[in-house]
């Protein structure tokens, strides 16, 4: 974002802002202490059913990069979020879009509570 975003109305800008206003109003926390976080990204609607089933949560590898997705939702959650210090981050593939953030475990990240 840049100065004129104050502004001007770039749709980029009023997506974001929108979706801030919807991690704000759930009360959405990532753990100081550290956190996991899936983002499942929905699946276009043009692809097959036999498509869809052999993607779901499978990695994720377009755009957009999970850096600018996890630093979209600490900016949201946090005016300043210089006091994270371990955000392991994962994109997937799935039906509907979602966010899950879970607290860090040491060890392996993906493992835990709500795994499928």
């Amino acid at each position: 974002m840049t100065q004129r975003d104050k502004w001007a109305k770039r749709p980029a800008v009023l997506r974001y802002r929108a979706f801030a206003d919807e991690v704000r109003a759930h009360g959405v926390i990532i753990p100081e202490d550290g956190a996991t976080v899936v983002f499942t990204l929905p699946m276009p609607k043009s692809w097959s059913k036999k498509k869809r089933a052999a993607m779901q949560g499978k990695a994720h590898t377009q755009t957009p990069d999970w850096d600018n997705l996890a630093k979209a939702l600490c900016d949201a959650v946090y005016g300043d979020d210089s006091h994270l210090h371990t955000v392991a981050v994962r994109k997937v593939w799935g039906q509907q879009g979602s966010i899950e953030i879970r607290p860090w475990v040491w060890g392996d990240p993906w493992t835990g509570e709500g795994e499928e």
